[in-house]
């Protein structure tokens, strides 16, 4: 084919080894566990794996010689689904972890529980839906050197990988990351995929080599959040108050680990969300699938957690025909209390967010006048409720929670600061800057952020879990601490002077005016220890919503959050955080269903993606966005416990699960409809509440010749 330069497998892979301790066989891969391959050698395991890249001077040509490639392939039993491989029992062993806290049976068998439910969660996964796809560029240089431009927010695990891969060592391979299009989890260990199996073509060819997926290709082949189902049984009193709480939690990771037994983790540490418990046993299992391996996504594992306390939270006020609410502030955490994994909870600000948001949204005149409106209206309902969180930061893996930065001091006073941490739009950079002009006394203007470099900053984790404001503001703090130090002197002898002339003056007495800042999160144990986060970021939210039963669809009439931050670095960007968290949860919950071919869509091709575009994946658009939305920071909440970078806190991923308060609220108003209809009382709902389940919820004249009452639309997961 013209302008093709070849095509490149597995075989194309170089096969020495000469790095010590790199995996054998270099064609193997992996972020925890090398149980992936970069080229599908004998099995495909997924639809979208990756068997061979075809190089050549165009898009154009290159698909063109991509259809001249053929493969023979023998159809194999496939898993899809959680129930799938309960049935199969397909799990990846050891990597399912559990919490047991209290003594679970016993509670049970005491009789002191007056109620006991069970049931099973359903809770679908989420496209990540970055607006810049995957992406990068690999150029080869002299002496096996290798230049990597990549969207990915893990620029070390890139470097790492390719020398792997290569059989190189990582002191050859540079990572550049100049800032990418949004990331959201989805970058953190599936962008290496691609990006090393274009650096086989690049190092073979010795000619640079592009990738840029298209979304249908981003959607189906690079994996999403994972879908959980969890089966749950809880014991409380006649009053409301939860004894004892048993749950088994099930994630689709896919073909491969990945991050799924973390992701596992960090649900498990997560599924009695705001509440005291005193029994608790929760159970983790990591399903191995055939679908596209599962990633990291914003929150990881913990929304999923959240969302499914809540679901029996809900279950238990049902039984006991009481509001949701006051069953909820009953159980809330106090100050100084025990989470289920050992934590001690100080400065414990949850019940203050939840007063806050009951206050300033009103909640128990606007209930009355959502019962006036519903008994007035058949078939437009309102539902509001309101929602906890309180979300841990650090990585559950303890090694991760270190960070390094590089400061320079010029001698016309600018600052250039080189720190491990990726710019995705979260406003990082920004922040770094302002801890940076803050700590040295001069202006933020004067201050720039260069590019993120492997060979800058080594060994940097990735930007996740919320923690890199914290990590890369604190490395940077600890870099502009030794600076002052050596300036102290010429501030004494020169005060008044600006900031340019105090480094001409140090230059001239040939004063290091560079410095290398580093930080490790203090006093954590990972999963497993009784201090796996380093604080708590709580939040509250108020939701309202307007049903139009007929049609299943919704409008976001007005959304109350507060929200925990310490002392904000920049008000501007946490609020705008919370906003966008907000609107993404909103979209996992109420909007956003991943199809596959299972046997649930039987039409559908078995392990293929339907929804891989706009067109069938629905994600929140401005009309989706709620009518009045009022965010608060929470006052006089300084996060001073702990030698937190001027006292802020993490707020990426804490507030997305937020976006589950209109969950809830349309679930309210579907009960609305259904008495309406003659059934009382609780019923099931799974995530996403798509209009389509939303509408089959509404049970009446017209949805009952087509299915039963309980009925409700399959969910992949």
């Amino acid at each position: 084919v013209e302008g093709v330069e070849g095509f490149f497998s597995a075989k194309d892979v170089p096969g020495h080894d000469i790095v010590p301790g790199t995996v054998p066989g270099s064609n193997q891969m992996g972020s925890v566990m090398h149980d992936e391959e970069v080229f599908a050698l004998d099995e495909v395991k997924c639809v979208g794996q990756v068997i061979g890249v075809v190089v050549a001077d165009t898009e154009q040509h290159a698909r063109m010689g991509a259809q001249r490639v053929k493969v023979e392939y023998e159809d194999l039993p496939s898993i899809i689904s959680c129930e799938d491989a309960i049935k199969a029992n397909s799990y990846f062993e050891g990597w399912g972890h559990r919490l047991d806290y209290g003594d679970v049976e016993a509670c049970f068998a005491s009789g002191e529980c007056d109620h006991v439910v069970e049931g099973t969660a359903r809770i679908g996964g989420q496209e990540h839906f970055y607006l810049e796809p995957h992406c990068s560029i690999v150029i080869p240089q002299e002496n096996d050197e290798i230049c990597i431009y990549a969207s990915t927010q893990a620029p070390h695990h890139h470097m790492e990988t390719v020398a792997e891969v290569l059989g190189i060592p990582s002191h050859k391979v540079v990572c550049h990351v100049k800032r990418i299009g949004g990331g959201f989890g989805g970058k953190e260990s599936r962008s290496v995929f691609t990006n090393a199996a274009i650096a086989v073509a690049a190092y073979q060819t010795r000619r640079p080599v592009r990738l840029a997926l298209d979304r249908a290709e981003d959607m189906q082949m690079t994996g999403h959040r994972h879908a959980f189902l969890i089966k749950y049984k809880v014991g409380f009193t006649r009053e409301g108050k939860i004894l004892a709480m048993d749950v088994n939690l099930y994630n689709n990771a896919g073909c491969s680990l990945d991050l799924s037994a973390a992701v596992m983790d960090r649900a498990l540490m997560h599924c009695e969300n705001s509440y005291r418990i005193p029994n608790v046993r929760a159970v983790g299992h990591v399903c191995r699938t055939n679908i596209a391996s599962n990633t990291a996504f914003r929150g990881f594992g913990g929304p999923q957690g959240l969302l499914g306390a809540e679901m029996w939270m809900d279950h238990v006020a049902g039984v006991l025909k009481r509001p949701t609410e006051q069953i909820r502030e009953l159980n809330m955490f106090h100050e100084n209390e025990e989470t289920h994994f050992g934590q001690v909870l100080d400065a414990c600000q949850v019940r203050s967010c939840w007063d806050s948001v009951i206050t300033q949204a009103q909640v128990a005149e606007r209930q009355k006048a959502i019962q006036e409106f519903n008994k007035e209206n058949r078939w437009r309902k309102r539902g509001l409720a309101v929602l906890p969180t309180m979300f841990g930061i650090s990585f559950t893996t303890k090694f991760l929670n270190q960070a390094g930065a590089l400061v320079h001091i010029y001698t016309d006073g600018s600052v250039l600061v080189t720190h491990g941490g990726v710019e995705m739009g979260q406003g990082l950079h920004t922040k770094v800057a302002m801890v940076a002009a803050q700590d040295l006394g001069c202006s933020l203007a004067s201050v720039h952020i260069a590019e993120t470099a492997t060979d800058k900053v080594p060994n940097s984790s990735p930007t996740a879990a919320s923690a890199s404001s914290d990590l890369y503001g604190s490395a940077t703090a600890d870099a502009c601490r030794q600076l002052n130090e050596r300036l102290a002197p010429f501030r004494e002898t020169m005060p008044g002077a600006s900031f340019a002339e105090l480094a001409k003056a140090a230059y001239l007495q040939r004063v290091d005016l560079s410095a290398h800042g580093f930080y490790i999160t203090p006093d954590i144990t990972g999963f497993g220890g009784v201090r796996p986060f380093n604080y708590f970021t709580y939040g509250a939210c108020c939701a309202e919503v307007e049903l139009d039963a007929l049609n299943g669809n919704f409008d976001a009439r007005r959304v109350d959050i507060v929200m925990d931050v310490g002392a904000s670095l920049n008000p501007a960007i946490d609020i705008g955080q919370i906003e966008g968290g907000f609107m993404q949860g909103m979209g996992w919950s109420c909007l956003e269903e991943l199809v596959w071919g299972d046997e649930g869509h039987p039409w559908v091709r078995r392990g293929h993606l339907q929804t891989k575009g706009p067109g069938t994946y629905k994600i929140p658009t401005a009309k989706d966005i709620p009518l009045d939305m009022r965010v608060t920071l929470l006052r006089d909440s300084p996060n001073i416990r702990l030698p937190m970078v001027h006292s802020s806190k993490a707020i990426g991923e804490p507030p997305l699960f937020l976006g589950a308060t209109c969950f809830f609220a349309i679930k309210n108003a579907i009960s609305a409809a259904r008495e309406d209809a003659g059934l009382p009382g609780w019923f099931p709902l799974d995530s996403p509440a798509t209009p389509e389940r939303v509408r089959m919820a509404c049970a009446d004249d017209l949805t009952v010749p087509f299915a039963p009452v309980q009925w409700l639309p399959h969910i992949s997961c």
